[in-house]
């Protein structure tokens, strides 16, 4: 068969597309704020930025109205500690966060990250015992920072922390305090990256000494993950994470192949950056490269994709090239 038939024009390409990524598959990352009238651009995270609470529900209004219907929330607190106590303290930022939301966008699906490495101050993802992270005291703080966004109005709480068996442990406390129709999406693959870099200064939440290969995966590793994904699964995880996704996505498809869940990709603020940044240097066209990308995770298998492109998709500034 000449396959060149089939690419012969605009028409019959798309006829016979195979995979198509759609604003419903979409899912925008924020970053909320302390403070009033606060919109303040991320350096390395070009037309990305950190939103106190009003300005933030100014943001979510325009995100709905472009057809983009879920958010996921990162608090940045003005306190830190050695505990994360801003995590889960009543009256936190996520939780202002999520009440404002719920008041002035009530359709928009609202996703609670659920970690200790934006509040605490030596930047890792739980509770210290000397330099090493103590997974079992770690747990019930996640869980009740969990608890809180479920009962400020949360859809879905996100543990990202890596800790063992968290997902069983916040699903129990969910149930317990009455939030059991909240969701959980788990990083269930959630990789020790380099591509980080950008979040992190996002949320000023860098390790302060060492570095989280000790609880995030070895990027070495595929059958770890899939061990990984399947535990989380049946601790009670409704959707799995994979992320990053690009340099991922033979653990994506993997995954995809294996479980019966919802599968999320999170194309992170490095794969982000890097085409922002070859971009302003003209050399690439960042459009088309972002659009190939999110192509590329969709055909791997992502079932949703969180995203910083989210916006300009929705804007219609990112288009397959037909």
């Amino acid at each position: 068969m000449d396959y060149r038939r089939l690419r012969k024009n605009k028409a019959i390409r798309n006829y016979v597309k195979e995979t198509r990524v759609s604003l419903k598959d979409l899912i925008y990352p924020l970053f909320v704020v302390e403070g009033e009238n606060i919109k303040q651009e991320i350096s390395a995270m070009p037309q990305n930025y950190r939103y106190s609470v009003d300005k933030l529900v100014e943001e979510a209004k325009e995100l709905f109205e472009l057809g983009i219907q879920g958010v996921l929330l990162f608090g940045i607190p003005e306190k830190k500690d050695e505990f994360g106590t801003s995590a889960y303290c009543e009256g936190n930022i996520v939780q202002k966060a999520i009440q404002a939301l719920r008041e002035n966008v009530p359709q928009m699906y609202i996703i609670a990250d659920v970690c200790l490495c934006e509040y605490t101050n030596h930047g890792h993802c739980g509770v210290l015992c000397g330099t090493e992270v103590d997974n079992e005291k770690t747990l019930p703080l996640l869980a009740k920072a969990a608890v809180s966004y479920a009962k400020a109005g949360a859809d879905c709480v996100a543990p990202s922390d890596m800790m063992d068996n968290r997902v069983a442990y916040i699903r129990k406390e969910l149930d317990k305090n009455g939030c059991g129709e909240v969701a959980i999406m788990a990083y269930s693959a959630k990789y020790c990256s380099a591509f980080y870099g950008p979040f992190r200064e996002a949320a000023n939440s860098a390790p302060q000494f060492g570095n989280r290969k000790s609880y995030q995966m070895d990027p070495a590793n595929r059958k770890e993950a899939l061990k990984e994904v399947e535990k989380d699964i049946v601790e009670g995880a409704d959707i799995v994470i994979v992320k990053p996704a690009l340099p991922y996505l033979d653990i994506l498809w993997q995954v995809k192949q294996q479980v019966n869940v919802p599968v999320c990709a999170y194309q992170v603020s490095g794969e982000y950056a890097m085409i922002k940044a070859a971009e302003q240097m003209n050399w690439i066209d960042g459009k088309k490269v972002a659009m190939e990308s999110l192509l590329s995770i969709k055909r791997a298998g992502a079932d949703m994709i969180i995203t910083y492109f989210a916006k300009d998709f929705a804007k219609g500034i990112l288009k397959e090239d037909e």
